[in-house]
């Protein structure tokens, strides 16, 4: 059994029913159930919170039955800080350290695969996840 953690924008697909890519997320979520466990952290959860207007409504979504939540690891603040210092340096723009790098540091910290519809910034700066994007899994 190997546990994956699935990104918000693959979330947001499925509780969106996105006409181009909900049924490619639906598929690949259900595919890590079979594999393990879908873990999720506060990052995600506070993503998603944004298409809901209760917490009830956002803990129906993001069942316990579904989702296993995860507290973000300290270990991963630092991992994600020198992925944001490494995006810096290679001209990104944005000033503060973005959720992508805290949730790439958390999955590869644990050693999970990372279900993202998009992996490049964390095949940039987390080259060692093990990640399932639509390029990868058609």
């Amino acid at each position: 059994m190997s546990d994956t953690f699935v990104d918000s924008n693959v979330l947001v697909d499925v509780f969106n029913e996105d006409a181009q890519w909900g049924r490619w997320s639906e598929k690949r979520v259900e595919a890590a159930r079979r594999r393990g466990d879908v873990v999720i952290n506060q990052l995600v959860y506070a993503e998603i919170c944004a298409g809901y207007l209760t917490q009830r409504q956002v803990d129906q979504a993001l069942s316990s039955v579904v989702f296993r939540r995860e507290t973000l690891p300290w270990e991963a603040a630092f991992n994600a800080s020198r992925a944001f210092v490494a995006y810096r340096r290679a001209g990104g723009k944005k000033r503060s350290p973005l959720p992508d790098f805290y949730i790439g540091a958390h999955a590869e910290l644990r050693g999970y695969a990372l279900l993202t519809r998009d992996p490049a910034r964390y095949r940039n700066y987390f080259p060692a996840l093990n990640i399932i994007a639509p390029d990868t899994h058609p």
